[in-house]
């Protein structure tokens, strides 16, 4: 996925009581919400922020990255107190981005505009940021859940098995990993380089944190029913898969390397070592089966850079190392052959000649799933050689010489 284009146009100015003409060193937080529409709550999430601010003692400001509203919700939140930026690409995930590249702060909370998440909290957040976590993320399903204010299927079906397969592919031990309101240092959320324009944003500064090895930190949460009194921007079934392909996308080393692998070496000893030719090509399928996978993931391995993915394969798996690979490989497919064939062409004397050559399959099937991952193989070491000249700069830019009046063309 490709960054929006986000312009830092002009923006309002920040009123005196939350941060005004300060400089980004003098204000530790930033607290942003992303707003589209939200009239009716967004002075209520403002206003909760710069009191609780200005309770603990915290110097911050509120920047609210309006979506592109039709209300009143720009004039209600720069009323409470609120900075307010426009967001010229529509989306969760671009208003956040947005907003935190106007932020003057050191820390940065985000949260929603509907009033479901308690800005009260915002002191607890900044005290686990003081205690040098670098991200820190709430937990709903730890806190207190007003009745109505999760739909059902969210609270018992899509958060949790979002949050299992998040953290059985990253190795990540969160409980929540679709919670809103969540707080970094200034310099994570840069390293962390999260693009994603929609929902998936969320789940996107999760994934990226745990590949560039950022730990998390968790705090329970309560978790209260909207008041906007429409229904939410969230569409669950379409924002959930949104959620899943890109899990699934940044860790191919446990969803495409480890299962390939698993199934093409029980297959191919499967093939080898069973009785019966009928077990054996149920082996050798097995083994189909896993190899396509097993050499995607790899390939994306190879070719993607680090940090982009859980487990890079950049450094051990290149061109020449895959094309040996498919060279042995296609050797040990001729072996194969070879000894079928001799054992068809060997003589036999006597009543041998009655009795019907029996095939050996298990020979057979190893022999042609290793030709087949020969030629995976090779195409993999193709794939992964012309990748890699269209990402490297073969040859380094010319200088630019000026002509006979010195003139640059």
């Amino acid at each position: 996925m490709l960054e929006a284009p986000v312009s830092m146009a002009a923006m309002p100015e920040t009123p005196p009581d939350v941060g005004a003409r300060a400089d980004p060193d003098e204000l530790e937080l930033t607290v942003v919400i992303p707003c589209l529409d939200e009239a009716q709550t967004i002075g209520l999430c403002v206003g909760k922020a710069v009191a609780s601010m200005k309770q603990a003692g915290i110097r911050g400001e509120v920047v609210v990255s309006d979506n592109g509203s039709k209300d009143d919700s720009i004039a209600v939140a720069t009323q409470a107190g609120a900075r307010v930026v426009r967001c010229p690409v529509r989306g969760y995930g671009a208003a956040l981005q947005f907003g935190f590249r106007a932020a003057r702060g050191r820390y940065l909370i985000m949260g929603d505009a509907d009033d479901s998440y308690d800005f009260t909290l915002v002191p607890a957040f900044v005290a686990k940021l003081r205690e040098g976590h670098p991200y820190v993320i709430g937990s709903r399903l730890r806190g207190k859940i007003e009745e109505g204010a999760m739909p059902t299927l969210n609270r018992w079906l899509g958060t949790p098995v979002l949050t299992f397969i998040l953290n059985r592919l990253y190795g990540t031990h969160i409980s929540d990993c679709n919670c809103g309101m969540r707080g970094f240092e200034r310099r994570t959320y840069r390293r962390i380089g999260a693009v994603a324009p929609g929902m998936e944003f969320a789940s996107e500064l999760i994934v990226k944190a745990a590949v560039r090895g950022v730990p998390i930190e968790e705090i329970p949460i309560d978790f209260y029913k909207d008041k906007r009194g429409r229904p939410p921007h969230l569409r669950p079934w379409r924002d959930g898969w949104r959620h899943l392909r890109l899990l699934l996308w940044h860790a191919p080393d446990r969803a495409l390397t480890l299962p390939g692998l698993l199934l093409t070496l029980a297959g191919v000893i499967g093939t080898f070592a069973s009785f019966g030719h009928d077990r054996a090509v149920l082996f050798a399928l097995l083994a189909l089966v896993g190899m396509p996978p097993l050499a995607g993931g790899l390939a994306i391995q190879a070719v993607a850079e680090p940090g982009r993915v859980r487990r890079s394969a950049r450094a051990w798996l290149t061109f020449d190392r895959a094309a040996v690979a498919a060279g042995l490989f296609l050797a040990a497919g001729l072996a194969c052959a070879a000894v079928v064939g001799l054992e068809y062409l060997r003589p036999r004397e006597g009543f041998a000649i009655l009795v019907p050559r029996v095939p050996n399959w298990n020979l057979i099937l190893t022999g042609a799933l290793a030709f087949g991952a020969g030629v995976g193989s090779l195409v993999l070491a193709l794939l992964m050689g012309a990748a890699g000249a269209t990402l490297r700069a073969e040859v380094p830019p010319f200088p630019v010489e000026a002509d006979d009046e010195g003139r640059a063309p």
